[in-house]
């Protein structure tokens, strides 16, 4: 009988340690499948960030041909279907399904302003304003659908991931947070025209239709510096090629006003596709000198001659542009 109990209690122990070890493996495996999850939904809105970022570079460059422009947003839209398909591939645990409904809701909403705002665009960028002042305005509407991506993801998505890895006492977890407005200004169609550089919309939003305040207004461009050398019109420019090549530009705003939101342009052509970047300066005050810093993203051609085109692009009420240019022939060379 003693045996009998003894070998009944050594069974029972055994048992309640399977039980302990089996729900301690499980225990485990859900919170590596939870941080996984969190992992892989922060990874896909970084990129998602990215992609966005692009987007408001793209519409911003200026410059280019309504077709180029909307060939390349429909790209960053197809890159933002791709994103939406990897979210919905995600092995999401059954505590994570609230959380990742919202995620998804996030990631469509940009992927279709995209396509939206892609087909908008050859209107907003013609040349009659009836065509494109509504243009302008429908875009401005669709970005408001990123600030709602954004609401969504980080008040529902990110919340509630957070709150699942909360009450399972997971901590060290990086949850990311969207960003998916580059800056509010893109909500304002008078903003959306200046920065898409649609002259014929400038009608849209009521900023668009104030006249200029009185008093001269524009820009003078000083120059230009790559690294070491000083750009020179006239003469070839030898500029030695590295992987982090920034433009200074240095701007003088020469009218009796302050000018908010004014766009710098450098661009690069005669060998290869063209290269074009762009900055925005967010105010500049009368009669002071502003130098703006533009990194060229692209590597540019080494050993071929090429033409770069600085420009600062005219304000509201500006009426001398004949000093918002420069050209000058160079050449990227090897360092």
């Amino acid at each position: 009988m003693v045996r009998r109990v003894a070998a009944l209690a050594i069974g029972v122990l055994v048992l309640v340690l399977l039980v302990v070890g089996i729900n301690g493996c499980l225990d485990s495996r859900q919170e590596q499948a939870l941080k996984d999850y969190n992992r892989a939904v922060s990874g896909i809105v970084r990129d998602a960030d990215a992609n966005a970022d692009a987007f408001y570079d793209t519409l911003s460059a200026g410059g280019a041909p309504s077709t180029d422009v909307q060939s390349e947003v429909n790209q960053l839209r197809i890159r933002a279907q791709a994103l939406t398909r990897r979210a919905e591939g995600i092995d999401v645990p059954d505590e994570m399904r609230p959380a990742h409904r919202n995620v998804l809701l996030s990631l469509s909403l940009l992927q279709e302003a995209m396509g939206k705002v892609a087909e908008k665009l050859p209107a907003a960028l013609s040349s009659d304003s009836a065509t494109a002042v509504p243009a302008v305005r429908a875009i401005a509407g669709e970005i408001q659908a990123f600030d709602a991506a954004n609401v969504v993801y980080n008040r529902r998505g990110a919340a509630l991931i957070k709150q699942v890895l909360d009450e399972h006492e997971i901590g060290g977890q990086t949850i990311a947070n969207a960003s998916f407005v580059q800056n509010y200004g893109w909500l304002q169609p008078s903003t959306v025209a200046r920065r898409i550089n649609s002259q014929a919309g400038r009608g849209a939003g009521d900023a668009g239709t104030s006249e200029p305040a009185p008093g001269l207004h524009g820009h003078g461009l000083l120059g230009v510096s790559v690294g070491d050398v000083t750009l020179q019109p006239g003469q070839a420019n030898r500029i030695p090629a590295a992987s982090n090549l920034t433009f200074n530009v240095k701007v003088a705003n020469q009218g009796d006003n302050a000018e908010s939101e004014v766009r710098v342009r450098v661009r690069i052509r005669g060998a290869g596709d063209p290269i074009t970047e762009q900055k925005v300066i967010d105010q500049t005050m009368a009669k002071t000198e502003t130098t703006v810093s533009i990194p060229l993203r692209e590597a540019p051609p080494i050993g071929e001659p090429v033409t770069i085109t600085v420009e600062v692009l005219p304000v509201g009420g500006e009426k001398n542009t004949a000093n918002n240019t420069a050209s000058y022939p160079a050449l990227f060379v090897r360092s």
